[in-house]
């Protein structure tokens, strides 16, 4: 499998991807998926530019965090049926293992990605497209937005891109079985009561809650935001014990930083902290 994508040059601010629109603005980054007529499908070149974006985040400092979602009042449809479903079919299985760890890659680069992402979800919101949401570390929904893990209803397992892993996680057991077992359309009340959502806005509104938020972020101490991002991350995989040890430490690090300081001295002072990520 053969894939060109177009390598990804720091800063971000300056970057022009081919595969999506990218906006820094505050030290926000805006990803947007932009094939509006098809519902933002994804295709080889767009999982390949994608993760290498979020793989680069890791090294752009002025990026504090980031925002994803989708043009024309859709999220993100999944992958192309045509442009990627379509070649599947042909493929041996070295090939296809090949596929399944590219797109596996996407949600990895996500997870490691320094910077927190919020992602602003409009309309369908499948497939991939969903796994993407799921992905992100927080989670807005348009009134309307639809989310399915379609992955049953073209012959799959639901087990695709860490789904079985992370959705559970974030709406538990039994509601992540029968998403992923009956491939149906989670509503965006549903998602909210179920956690999978953090609030319900507009459509008009949905993009720009979910920047302001970032922007609040961003305004945030950076350190200690990624160490919080990383802690989550990895006290999946610990006791409750060895969690509090790693907190421990993680907050002693915390400790020695800048920001830290300045919060005290602000305190003290009885003004606002300004932090500046150091």
């Amino acid at each position: 499998m053969s894939i060109s994508a177009n390598p990804v040059t720091l800063p971000l601010a300056d970057y022009s991807p081919k595969h999506f629109l990218l906006a820094v603005v505050d030290r926000v980054a805006t990803v947007t998926l932009n094939r509006p007529e098809r519902k933002n499908p994804l295709t080889f070149e767009s999982y390949r530019e994608l993760t290498d974006f979020f793989r680069a985040c890791a090294m752009d400092d002025e990026v504090k965090t980031v925002v994803v979602t989708g043009a024309g009042g859709n999220f993100s449809s999944g992958g192309d049926v045509f442009e990627i479903i379509g070649p599947l079919i042909q493929m041996d299985t070295k090939g296809l293992t090949a596929f399944t760890r590219m797109t596996g890659d996407l949600v990895k680069a996500m997870r490691a990605c320094p910077q927190p992402i919020v992602a602003a979800v409009e309309g369908i919101c499948a497939g991939a497209g969903a796994i993407i949401a799921m992905a992100s570390d927080i989670r807005f929904a348009a009134t309307g937005a639809k989310v399915a893990f379609l992955f049953n209803k073209v012959g799959l397992a639901g087990c695709d891109m860490g789904a079985c892993a992370i959705l559970p996680r974030i709406i538990g057991q039994s509601r992540a079985s029968e998403l992923l077992y009956t491939g149906r359309f989670m509503t965006a009340e549903e998602g909210e009561k179920w956690g999978f959502f953090s609030r319900i806005v507009t459509p008009e509104q949905v993009l720009a809650q979910a920047q302001l938020l970032a922007k609040q972020i961003a305004e945030g101490p950076t350190f200690a935001n990624t160490m919080t991002k990383r802690m989550l991350a990895m006290e999946w995989a610990m006791s409750v014990e060895e969690a509090i040890e790693a907190e421990a430490v993680a907050q002693a690090l915390c400790m020695t930083t800048e920001d830290f300081a300045r919060a005290f001295e602000a305190f003290s002072n009885k003004r606002t902290p300004v932090f500046q990520g150091n």
